[in-house]
Formats: C-alpha cells, structure tokens, sequence
C-alpha cells in the first residue's frame, strides 16, 4: 500500500512540474511574439508616411524565425492546428505588407495577438480547463 501512495505522488508531482515547465515557456513565447506584433503595429501606423518596408519585413521574418524555433517546442504539447494558425497569419501579414496593403495589416495584427493569446488561455491550468 504504502508502494503505491508513493508511485502516485511522484507521477503527481512529475505532472505539476511539468505542467509549470511547459506554462512558463507557452507564456514567455506568447509575451515575446505578442512584443514583437506591437512593435510592428507601431511602426506602421506611427509611420505611415514613411514606412520602410525592407525595415518591416525583416521585422516579419526575424519574428517568423523565431516563431519557428518556439513552434518546435510547443509543438510537443499543443495542438498543431492552433499553431499553425498563427503561422499562418503571421505568413498573411508578411505578404500585406509586401502588398502594401496597411489596412488589412491591422486585422492580421490583431487576429495573431487574439490567437497566441487564446493559446496561452487554452493550456493554462486552471478549474476551467479542468472541467
């Protein structure tokens, strides 16, 4: 008897610490990309005048290769649908501003934030999530 309540409370405690690893990078990955989204927001439409599209779009693509380095280790415990939603318009926001279409950048702004938000929500270990 005592064997088991032993097993048990390690495999619990396996669970807790490494539920604790893996919230503490999905928030440091989501507040890093969500960082790096407002920077652009800011740059386009503080700018407008005078946008320096090369400028945005290497922005794009050091955010894109980041993006790529923290998908790998999210990918372990996330869904792939959820992240490749946000691949997905992080690519869309890249070719709006090679288009120049600045009104549409806001809206992929915006839809990247509420996804990498809603995922940080989604894997959060709270009642809610529990039940």
């Amino acid at each position: 008897m005592l064997k088991e309540i032993i097993i048990c409370i390690t495999i619990v405690t396996a669970i807790i610490i490494g539920n604790g690893i893996t919230q503490k990078y999905t928030t440091e990955s989501v507040d890093e990309m969500v960082n790096s989204l407002n920077r652009i927001r800011t740059e386009v439409f503080e700018n407008k005048e005078n946008i320096d599209i090369n400028n945005l779009e290497s922005e794009i693509d050091n955010l894109k290769e980041e993006w790529k380095k923290r998908h790998e280790k999210l990918a372990f415990y996330i869904e792939h649908d959820e992240l490749e939603k946000v691949e997905t318009n992080l690519t869309g926001l890249k070719g709006e501003i090679e288009g120049e279409e600045y009104g549409e950048v806001m809206s992929r702004l915006d839809q990247s934030v509420f996804l990498l938000e809603h995922i940080e929500d989604k894997y959060k270990f709270n009642l809610q999530n529990i039940f």
